[in-house]
């Protein structure tokens, strides 16, 4: 093993905008009456309103209608597929290139956290209703947020020990470092939001028993999800969110191995291939089923994973992990049938989906013949006081999908509070 600078590992891959070039940028906007923009962003953080402030120096405004739309706004603005979402709808992509919506969104935030601006805040008085939110990914974030500032009483409980869910432990930090999530997290938690850490629900304690009035379940998909080909028990296999986890918690002692070969197209799969190269990893090689069009990853994603010199095949399927008992290569099929193709491997990463861990032992909810909770898109699930929303449901979508769904959710628990509270 040669040596690393693991420092490369937590550089953030991309610089931001300072003040005069966020300008610059935002000085390019059509000013559009209607704001496509805005309209195609599902936590509707408002790209319209906040570049408008940038573009006439209001950079306060800005942050707080980031903010205020959207709890992990700093978390969003680094990870969100803008190319498929508000930067799509950009009305300026008729006539050059759409304005760099995320990176004016990144600006904002780190403005904010820069200059200290306090953005939200809660009642002092709170409500007689205590609200118990299962997992600390971004659905139950951004569902305490909304939830904490209406005036109830929220706790998260997360399994892990830090919150932020797959924010935390799922992406690559030169992608989405650790200070961005901490704060957005900050933000959540000093709403009054309570978090309660290293603690399973249905294991370490029955929400039931605690006398909670609502439950809301944003629990993300950590079950592992393997393919059924000869050789898949072999040391030296990997699961993606395994995987990015023993980087972002281990990365001073991770060696990922000298050869190692990711399977699958989306992003998931281009952070992992980013984290075996900045950890040291000297041949890197993602394969996927695919072509490259039809890769769900961002293509900035893409081009910043080849310009680390990390290799890509396509239209190839994964048939056998080669080996003793370690993990010595792969072995794939081709597309068309005919093609094949073997890679030398000390480490196999498969990035093609998680699964939900058991959702009954939460609180007897119904679930899809796939594990998923059954929820209405407002976050209703069969029973009256339990919601859900987020990967659990939807089955593994954006970050920004997930605020969304939290939000929805937190305005049908308020609801359902208001109209018990009449009854009282």
């Amino acid at each position: 093993m040669s040596k690393v600078d693991k420092r490369k590992y937590t550089d953030e891959a991309e610089y931001g905008y300072n003040l005069r070039t966020a300008r610059e940028e935002a000085m390019r906007c059509l000013l559009c009456i209607d704001a496509p923009c805005s309209k195609g962003c599902p936590a509707g953080t408002d790209p319209g309103s906040f570049i408008r402030s940038i573009r006439f120096n209001n950079v306060k405004g800005a942050a707080e209608t980031i903010r205020k739309n959207n709890v992990l706004g700093g978390s969003c603005a680094r990870i969100c597929p803008y190319d498929r979402l508000c930067e799509k709808e950009c009305s300026r992509t008729g006539i050059d290139r759409p304005i760099q919506i995320g990176r004016l969104q990144r600006f904002a935030v780190d403005q904010e956290k820069a200059f200290k601006m306090k953005i939200l805040e809660a009642p002092k008085k709170k409500k007689p209703f205590k609200v118990a939110c299962v997992g600390a990914g971004p659905a139950s974030l951004a569902c305490a947020a909304k939830l904490a500032q209406a005036g109830y009483q929220v706790t998260i409980y997360e399994e892990k020990d830090k919150a932020g869910g797959v924010l935390t432990y799922g992406i690559t930090p030169s992608r989405l470092p650790e200070h961005v999530v901490a704060f957005d997290v900050k933000t959540v938690k000093d709403l009054g939001v309570k978090f309660v850490f290293n603690t399973k629900v249905g294991r370490d304690v029955d929400l039931n028993e605690e006398g909670y009035d609502a439950i809301f379940i944003g629990a993300g998909l950590w079950g592992a999800s393997l393919p059924e080909i000869p050789g898949i028990d072999k040391e030296g296999v990997w699961t993606a969110i395994d995987f990015l986890k023993k980087g972002r918690t281990e990365k001073e002692n991770f060696y990922p191995g000298e050869n190692v070969i990711v399977v699958g197209g989306g992003d998931v799969a281009v952070d992992c291939a980013v984290t075996a190269k900045l950890l040291g990893a000297k041949n890197v090689h993602i394969v996927y089923r695919r072509t490259i069009e039809e890769a769900p990853a961002n293509m900035t994603e893409f081009q910043y994973a080849l310009s680390l010199g990390i290799g890509m095949t396509t239209n190839m399927a994964p048939a056998e992990v080669l080996g003793s008992k370690k993990v010595e290569g792969m072995a794939f099929n081709g597309r068309d049938g005919v093609s094949g193709l073997k890679l030398k491997a000390d480490a196999v990463v498969f990035a093609i989906g998680q699964k939900p861990e058991d959702m009954t032992a939460i609180a007897g909810v119904k679930v899809t013949e796939k594990g998923r909770i059954k929820a209405t898109a407002s976050g209703k699930t069969n029973l009256a006081k339990v919601f859900a929303a987020g990967d659990i449901v939807n089955g593994g979508d954006t970050a920004v999908e997930a605020v969304k769904e939290g939000k929805d959710a937190a305005d049908s628990i308020i609801a359902y509070l208001t109209k018990k509270e009449g009854v009282k």
